[in-house]
């Protein structure tokens, strides 16, 4: 009897034992370079000087909510080490800097970078050595390509997409139109022109002038006087913060007064209309994906007012009128989601499976009905925007939120999403 008890007992040691460790497998932990039990670190590049500075406020929102993370115990236990360098808007330097992320500082992937013709610079330096290119800072249609760059993921919503919402806008309300168009001399500018074309199809004889402007060029106020001479009455300005700014005050002071249209990217009521000039700018035109921090009418949202205690606690020096502070904020808490939804697993690989497996995640920031969806297929995760308006100090959103999608078959798959 005893030496039956002893071999019950034996098998049932033997059993836990085999449990434990069946369990310590499942358990186990999976790290790339730059991820361990207690640290993930992100790299970054932004254009904390040069021509495009002014978008440097997004990478200090992204930073600011990061300590946030960091401060209510980072993601899953582990802390995350933000490393952004500055790379004035060169493409050239960019790719200085993403080598210096990549091999020197290893991290386990690049968020948020800013600029069409910078991130385009490392996009198959980073294929090559498969690490994530993540919810790259720029409208691009390019970022939308899993099948040959499937370590590059976009976020905002295209400046194709943008464009051809534009066109139909023109096209609905000012049919008759004669349209001038200002772009930059680069990949977000002909990005944006081709959407506008494709949006007017067969009315694009509709543009009278298209003229193009050099980001190393100090102002832009000679391209202006050049498309009020070609008598446009609708102005499509396809340019950057600072680009925006003169626009809009050379328009005024030559006396021209066309429906003005600006991109999203330089939408920013502190970083581009407020310098320009509130009263010039009123009736301006463009679209939103996020609220404006400048709005009352977020005051009583509960994402806002997470977002206004964020500002209050991590960030007080941010200007919350500025749209790359509404901006960094969304993009980096839907970072910090795709790293929580990691888990143990923290490769490199995971991290882009994951990041293609997003479904109606809505951060605090973005307008009401937008959210953000993404598929192994489909590396789009923001596909709808709002017209609006600028009146007062604010913008007023009107009209209903716009898909972007080109066909019914693009729609149904979003759906599916």
């Amino acid at each position: 009897m005893t030496a039956v008890r002893f071999r019950l007992a034996a098998m049932s040691a033997a059993l836990a034992l085999c449990t434990a460790m069946s369990g310590a497998a499942l358990a186990q932990k999976t790290y790339d370079s730059g991820a361990s039990d207690t640290e993930i670190r992100i790299g970054n590049i932004m254009p904390y000087s040069g021509p495009a500075s002014a978008y440097g406020a997004i990478g200090r929102t992204e930073e600011a909510y990061f300590n946030k993370v960091n401060a209510e115990g980072g993601i899953n236990g582990r802390k995350i080490k933000f490393i952004s360098y500055d790379d004035g808007y060169s493409p050239a330097k960019t790719v200085e800097q993403a080598r210096k992320l990549v091999e020197s500082d290893e991290v386990l992937l690049i968020f948020g970078s800013l600029g069409t013709s910078t991130n385009s610079a490392i996009r198959k330096y980073m294929n090559e050595k498969k690490v994530p290119q993540l919810f790259v800072a720029s409208g691009a249609s390019k970022w939308n390509d899993p099948k040959q760059y499937p370590w590059t993921m976009g976020w905002q919503p295209s400046y194709a997409s943008e464009a051809r919402i534009y066109a139909k806008y023109i096209m609905k309300e000012q049919p008759d139109a004669k349209i001038g168009v200002l772009y930059q001399n680069d990949d977000f500018g002909k990005d944006y022109l081709k959407g506008l074309k494709d949006g007017l199809g067969a009315k694009a004889s509709m543009i009278v002038l298209e003229d193009s402007y050099d980001t190393s060029e100090p102002a832009i106020d000679e391209h202006v006087v050049k498309l009020k001479a070609a008598r446009a009455d609708v102005f499509v300005s396809v340019t950057t913060p600072k680009f925006a700014a003169q626009a809009l005050k050379k328009a005024a002071e030559i006396g021209w007064h066309p429906v003005h249209i600006i991109s999203n990217v330089s939408a920013s009521v502190g970083g581009v209309i407020e310098p320009a000039g509130l009263e010039i700018s009123q009736g301006v035109l463009s679209s939103a994906y996020t609220k404006d921090g400048s709005d009352p009418q977020w005051n009583a949202d509960d994402g806002m007012k997470k977002f206004y205690n964020f500002l209050a606690q991590y960030d007080p020096k941010a200007n919350k009128l500025d749209a790359g502070v509404v901006f960094g904020y969304a993009a980096a808490q839907t970072l910090v989601k795709v790293l929580q939804m990691c888990g143990d697993d923290l490769t490199r690989e995971n991290v882009m499976k994951q990041a293609a497996k997003l479904k109606d995640f809505a951060p605090d920031t973005l307008l009401p009905g937008i959210t953000i969806n993404t598929a192994p297929d489909d590396f789009a995760p923001i596909e709808q925007l709002q017209m609006m308006r600028f009146k007062g100090k604010g913008w007023e959103l009107f009209g209903d939120v716009i898909s972007s999608e080109l066909n019914s078959a693009h729609s149904a798959l979003h759906n599916q999403k």
